[in-house]
């Protein structure tokens, strides 16, 4: 089994914590999801499971601020973020469609050290994702793979509807550690075996998930607490559960 070295950040933040952030290319995910791509000289580096603030401001001085969670690994001065437009939000619909390529935003970050994988827990993970919440999880995934670590890992994914999962391709060709399970809490796809439903007790029992495992959950608050609720009911102890939340 590979040992992972340590993920660190290193760099003094400017004055404010502000850095100017240029879009560079956007991609979809979903109907409205998006990933973003800037480059943001000077940029520290993070670890995966962080998140940054962006800022926004109009041509009048009015200025907006959102939190949007960390894709993937440090990668030099590129930060990649997922955005999901929000049905009559101010920020992350301007994000996911209209702001230009080439555009200048700042941003302020690494934000968080809890919801984080460092490199020094090698033990088995299991990831638990509602939605858009996959995001953080995605970058704790890559950076797995970049370390050649072969600890199992585990993903349960909840989604809407077939159309609604992130990274779909990417998570199709899952390399050797990991098991990757999509529940479909809507529509499920023909064929499923699993009706359409939120998670339950049952669909931990069906993981292949070992004790001792680190578990991440992050989504929607009512994913998260609902989720939260049953690993502990199945018996993982609540200092190896991690989570982050939104909405």
């Amino acid at each position: 089994m590979a040992t992972p070295a340590p993920i660190t950040t290193a760099g003094p933040a400017p004055s404010g914590g502000w850095r100017p952030a240029r879009l560079e290319q956007r991609e979809s995910r979903t109907t409205t999801g998006r990933t973003l791509r800037f480059s943001v000289p000077g940029w520290p580096g993070h670890l995966p499971g962080q998140h940054v603030d962006v800022r926004l401001t109009a041509d009048d001085g009015y200025q907006a601020v959102r939190s949007y969670s960390l894709a993937a690994p440090a990668d030099g001065d590129t930060v990649e973020l997922g955005v999901q437009a929000t049905t009559g939000g101010e920020v992350s619909p301007y994000l996911a469609e209209e702001l230009p390529v080439g555009a200048r935003v700042e941003m302020k970050g690494p934000l968080g050290g809890w919801f984080v994988w460092d490199g020094t827990f090698d033990g088995p993970l299991l990831l638990a994702a509602g939605g858009s919440g996959v995001v953080p999880l995605m970058a704790i995934l890559r950076a797995r793979r970049r370390v050649r670590s072969d600890a199992p890992c585990t993903l349960l994914y909840s989604v809407r509807t077939p159309d609604d999962v992130w990274y779909a391709d990417e998570l199709a060709a899952a390399p050797p550690f990991l098991s990757v399970r999509i529940l479909h809490t809507r529509q499920a796809p023909p064929g499923s075996a699993r009706t359409a439903g939120r998670i339950t007790s049952a669909d931990l029992d069906a993981l292949p998930a070992p004790p001792g495992s680190r578990c991440y959950v992050c989504g929607p608050t009512g994913f998260v607490e609902h989720t939260s609720d049953l690993l502990l009911a199945a018996g993982h102890p609540a200092d190896l559960i991690r989570t982050e939340r939104y909405g």
